[in-house]
């Protein structure tokens, strides 16, 4: 699949801004770009195996108090809803989809700038080798009902307090820093 050109300088764009405002991500942002310019086999697509984009969401309820978060069947932890790419360069309208799809959720809206990035390394499943993703997350919002429907990605789905799980010494990492960045925000 060729790379569409405007989404990828929308992204590069992004990604530098996100770099500019979150200093301390700042070098992570940089294998990001170089990611985006490097030639050869497309990075948004999973065949990629030496690593790839991927677009997750912090999926909050229209309060803003609480986010959705799944209980990955595959990583088997409390991780936010995302997924692959699959050729799309626009990793926003990404984020977006998989949040409709692993929540079972309508009336979702996504925020356009980078929340959180997190470069992460996928364990080897069957002939799958393990490589890496490099997540780019955006904030959706569940304005409509918060009645999810749990997909056959997910062992669970549950709302959890944003507030908790800034102070939850024992959630994932990059969980716990995208709690504390949200709690700076509102």
């Amino acid at each position: 699949m060729p790379r569409q050109v405007e989404p990828m300088r929308h992204l590069e764009h992004a990604l530098r801004v996100f770099a500019g405002q979150y200093p301390q991500q700042a070098a992570l942002a940089g294998e990001y770009l170089a990611l985006l310019q490097a030639g050869g086999e497309n990075p948004f697509c999973r065949s990629r195996l030496t690593g790839h984009f991927t677009a997750s969401c912090w999926l909050v309820s229209a309060d803003g108090r609480r986010v959705l978060l799944t209980h990955h069947r595959k990583l088997q932890r409390w991780l936010q809803l995302g997924g692959h790419a699959d050729g799309d360069c626009d990793l926003a309208a990404t984020a977006l989809r998989e949040a409709c799809e692993e929540s079972g959720l309508s009336g979702l809206v996504v925020e356009a700038p980078i929340f959180d990035i997190d470069k992460h390394q996928i364990p080897a499943q069957g002939e799958v080798p393990a490589h890496w993703h490099y997540d780019v997350r955006y904030v959706v919002r569940a304005e409509a009902s918060e009645d999810f429907v749990i997909s056959e990605e997910s062992l669970a789905l549950a709302w959890r307090d944003i507030a908790a799980l800034a102070e939850d010494d024992g959630c994932d990492g990059s969980l716990r820093r995208m709690a504390q960045r949200w709690l700076q925000r509102v």
